[in-house]
């Protein structure tokens, strides 16, 4: 376990850590780091989640060790069977932090778009206050560890959405932290995070030469100018959802392999591995904003006949993911099956993989929607019929 938090310290912070010793707490943590104690209480909370999975303990019973008040030494009895390593009891910081929350389902929360800004909310509730407010926020995506967002913010409008200019930020969930990674000159968009528990932001920039997009990476507490392309510039390629080996979901026009949906392998060279997906809808028209579900066994996705693009028409579909053999199966429609000229848009995994939420505008102000995958049901859950909602997505389930 020290050895964990202090590698994933280094990955944070830059390398620049000698030593950290974990007998100390927030505070004499977070200045031995020069960080702040809410960045420190993240990484910790990332290893107290790891721990509950290796004591096959969940993080309520975990949690009722710190409540009554053992000591370290009775802790480290208490977790001793799973590795000498876990020194100190650390990785309990994070949990003592979200107490208040252990009663809400992990997972039930949604972040979307209403009006121009970004919010948390329990599904279905009135709205309280925003993260942001007084500009144009976009789809925000959660991070697998919980605690943070990326979005995009549009700095210049125009009627045409691939000439917005926009700038990629992180913030998080508690309306904190905010810092932009990339400095609003580019047309960047659809941010998500990648699964490999580096808590890497990506997203997709705008190649204003070709008219195409590449994918770009940065890093929490990045600046911009910091960030770098992973594909190449040249090649058409949109980055969807990420697996936790790392490997990405894309969609590519690649001039070798044609155009289709891939698992797409980062190299440090920039030259990317790309395996193409099979799906019998590919052949048929385009598939957009896939989701891959918590499990890695299911995806969800917007479909779209034919070779041109509308923004409205999409059927929006579930299905079964195989990351091994690169293929999507068992195709089910779950929403517009006349693929009528609404906006259908934007199908993303909450509550773990029960549901699947989305956007739909048929009045000129968007409204979300909830399809349970027990019963087939769908039920709107957005609240203010005056508002416009878009973009949800699900706690803890990067797109």
């Amino acid at each position: 376990m020290r050895r964990i938090l202090i590698d994933n310290a280094r990955l944070r912070h830059g390398g620049q850590l000698d030593r950290v010793d974990c007998e100390l707490f927030d505070l004499p943590i977070a200045a031995a780091l020069k960080t702040s104690e809410k960045t420190v209480q993240r990484d910790w909370t990332f290893a107290g989640a790891w721990l509950s999975r290796e004591l096959k303990k969940d993080e309520p019973a975990i949690m009722k060790i710190y409540h009554d008040r053992v000591s370290r030494r009775e802790f480290l009895k208490t977790t001793s069977g799973a590795t000498a390593a876990m020194a100190a009891g650390a990785f309990i910081a994070p949990l003592i932090t979200r107490a208040v929350e252990a009663e809400r389902p992990r997972g039930s929360r949604i972040s979307y778009y209403c009006n121009g800004e970004i919010y948390v909310n329990e599904v279905g509730q009135p709205e309280g206050k925003p993260l942001t407010t007084g500009h144009w926020d976009f789809k925000p995506s959660w991070s697998k560890t919980g605690d943070m967002l990326v979005c995009f913010r549009r700095l210049q409008d125009d009627h045409d959405t691939l000439k917005w200019r926009t700038a990629t930020f992180v913030i998080n969930v508690d309306g904190t932290g905010f810092h932009a990674l990339s400095d609003g000159t580019h047309t960047d968009f659809n941010p998500t995070w990648t699964r490999d528990g580096l808590n890497t932001p990506i997203w997709n920039r705008k190649n204003d030469k070709t008219g195409g997009f590449y994918v770009m990476q940065s890093k929490v507490g990045g600046k911009p100018g910091e960030e770098m392309r992973i594909t190449e510039a040249a090649i058409h390629t949109w980055a969807h959802s990420c697996l936790m080996d790392g490997r990405i979901f894309v969609t590519s026009l690649h001039p070798e392999l044609g155009w289709g949906g891939f698992l797409l392998t980062p190299k440090a060279d920039g030259k990317p591995l790309y395996a193409r997906v099979e799906c019998e809808l590919t052949a048929k028209g385009q598939l957009h904003r896939l989701s891959i579900s918590p499990s890695e066994k299911k995806v969800c996705f917007e479909y779209l006949a034919g070779a041109n693009f509308t923004e409205t028409g999409h059927r929006l579909y579930i299905a079964d993911f195989d990351a091994a053999k690169r293929a999507i199966t068992n195709l089910k429609v779950i929403a517009n099956a006349e693929a009528k000229a609404f906006w259908y848009a934007y199908p993303r995994w909450i509550n773990g993989e029960s549901a699947v939420i989305y956007h739909l505008n048929q009045t000129g102000k968007g409204e979300l929607h909830l399809y349970n995958l027990a019963d087939g049901s769908t039920r709107k859950v957005s609240t203010d019929f005056k508002a416009d909602y878009r973009y949800p997505h699900g706690e803890s389930a990067p797109c």
